[in-house]
């Protein structure tokens, strides 16, 4: 009877002892995106590039293609790190920056310049991560067409999603961003 009494003062000693957590203050929105599982484990294969498809196309949000030069283009990265993420790349299917003729990579590097101007003008981020991974070694997803990513970055824009869940939280749409790059263009050109 006394051992009954021990476990039973026992067990309202720990319920008392163990806090429930408070109410999450704020209303909470959940992202689910499982078509891009597919895309992060590789089990999409690319039958064609989709850098070459773009380059024989028209400007079009199909393609996310937003400017295009006589040797350069300018697109939206289907999987952004941000909004904003622009990709800019030659339009010759090409894997080395090595390999581009004078005048393609002058125009290249020109339209960086024209990518960079127009994400401060559109979005006015407080820096930006540009890069170039040239070659599979270096980490390029697409290594036999080379292309500069473009990412717009503001002060406390990470958490902890890429972290623990490998997902990126971004705030708006890759079709809204297509629109506010296309509109900025439409008045350049």
């Amino acid at each position: 009877m006394k051992k009954n009494q021990q476990k039973n003062q026992q067990k309202k000693s720990t319920k008392k002892s163990i806090k429930k957590p408070a109410a999450w203050p704020y209303k909470r929105n959940i992202l689910f995106r499982p078509e891009r599982m597919k895309y992060v484990r590789k089990l999409i294969k690319i039958e064609a590039c989709v850098f070459c498809r773009s380059a024989n196309e028209e400007i079009s949000v199909e393609t996310l293609c937003v400017y295009k030069t006589q040797h350069t283009q300018i697109l939206l990265n289907k999987y952004p790190y941000n909004n904003g993420h622009l990709l800019i790349l030659p339009l010759v299917h090409v894997g080395d920056l090595m390999d581009l003729s004078s005048e393609r990579f002058d125009d290249l590097h020109r339209v960086t310049r024209l990518a960079i101007q127009a994400l401060q003008a559109v979005y006015q981020p407080g820096g930006y991560n540009i890069g170039l991974n040239n070659g599979v070694a270096a980490g390029a997803g697409i290594p036999d067409h080379l292309h500069y990513h473009l990412i717009p970055r503001w002060s406390g824009d990470l958490n902890f999603f890429p972290l623990i869940a490998e997902t990126k939280v971004v705030i708006e749409t890759v079709e809204d961003s297509y629109i506010k790059f296309f509109n900025y263009f439409k008045k350049v050109i």
